[in-house]
């Protein structure tokens, strides 16, 4: 069981799954609380499209394996799993249920919501991760946009299922002109910042992988432009999350809470975000070795991390 849980980096899954659990509870809920309504798709639906959603993530994970076998090996090779504990047939048996899986709820949920063509987003995203593992990583950016993409996708996902479902409030939101774009303002801002973020971290795990590309001829940044050009390339995208990350927060730092100045959201964001963006430019700037860049990539994952736990303290402040 630990090789399959290996496999699908159960870790990110879990990432994944409470990256949507917190934008549907503490950003949509609380912001349709403040105009006095309530979330409409069911409990149980929304289980499902989680389950939907780790499922496709966790067999693109398998066959992302499956296709770089030989990279692995030369990258980082205590990593491996298929061919080793799990036999390449078992792999794709493995990502073929789990995708299978994926889609069927994805499509049962979309059904349910009364939006059938929802469900081309699972079976579209289940054929960019195949193609991805076998073309795309191959290609100059396009492989690290489809990841970055994917990744700014799944704050949305709660919303896009969520909002065909507040048709009940058709009737009080036009009466009381209730604008509820703030809503997608918020969870489009989390979607940004992880796209940002998720690009750059793409990135430096090329520069960390630059060995086996090299070898295996891929044409990642790195490998076109050389490791000081993917650096400062990674260190510009840094930069632009760091400068409107100061922006679109200054916009909203005095409106999210009803007492003043919210001193609670800013220091936050300074010590967990900000601060540590600043200290991934220098240290992706400095890094020569595997190790550094590997640690630079783990910076980048504990950003994005504290990014979507402050769900937790909007929630807190706006309630």
């Amino acid at each position: 069981m630990y090789k399959y849980l290996r496999l699908i980096r159960v870790k990110n899954l879990l990432i994944v799954a409470a990256t949507m659990v917190l934008i549907r509870y503490m950003i949509i809920q609380t912001l349709l609380n403040g105009y006095g309504l309530e979330l409409q798709l069911p409990l149980w639906w929304f289980v499902e499209l989680v389950a939907a959603t780790v499922l496709i993530t966790a067999g693109g994970y398998v066959i992302n394996d499956y296709f770089d076998t030989k990279a692995d090996l030369i990258n980082r090779p205590e990593t491996v799993v298929v061919g080793k504990t799990i036999t390449r047939r078992g792999a794709i048996a493995f990502h073929l249920a789990l995708t299978i899986t994926g889609i069927a709820l994805g499509t049962i949920v979309s059904f349910k919501v009364g939006r059938p063509i929802f469900s081309l987003l699972f079976f579209l995203t289940s054929g960019i991760l195949w193609f991805y593992s076998t073309i795309y990583k191959r290609q100059l950016l396009i492989g690290n946009l489809v990841v970055a993409i994917l990744t700014g996708t799944v704050p949305l996902i709660p919303l896009i299922f969520e909002l065909p479902m507040l048709g009940t409030y058709r009737d009080i939101i036009f009466i009381y002109q209730l604008n509820l774009r703030v809503i997608l303002y918020w969870v489009g801002g989390f979607a940004f910042f992880g796209f940002l973020l998720t690009l750059a971290r793409e990135i430096i795990k090329d520069i960390e992988d630059f060995e086996g590309d090299t070898t295996l001829g891929r044409d990642t940044i790195p490998v076109h432009y050389g490791v000081k050009k993917a650096k400062l390339i990674v260190a510009s995208i840094l930069a632009i999350t760091l400068v409107a990350l100061v922006i679109l927060f200054s916009a909203y730092l005095f409106k999210i809470s009803k007492t003043g100045f919210d001193y609670i959201s800013l220091v936050y964001m300074v010590v967990l975000v900000a601060l540590p963006i600043f200290v991934l430019i220098f240290s992706v700037l400095l890094a020569s070795t595997k190790s550094e860049y590997h640690r630079a990539s783990l910076i980048c994952k504990l950003i994005m991390l504290s990014g979507v736990l402050y769900t937790l303290v909007f929630a807190y402040i706006v309630n």
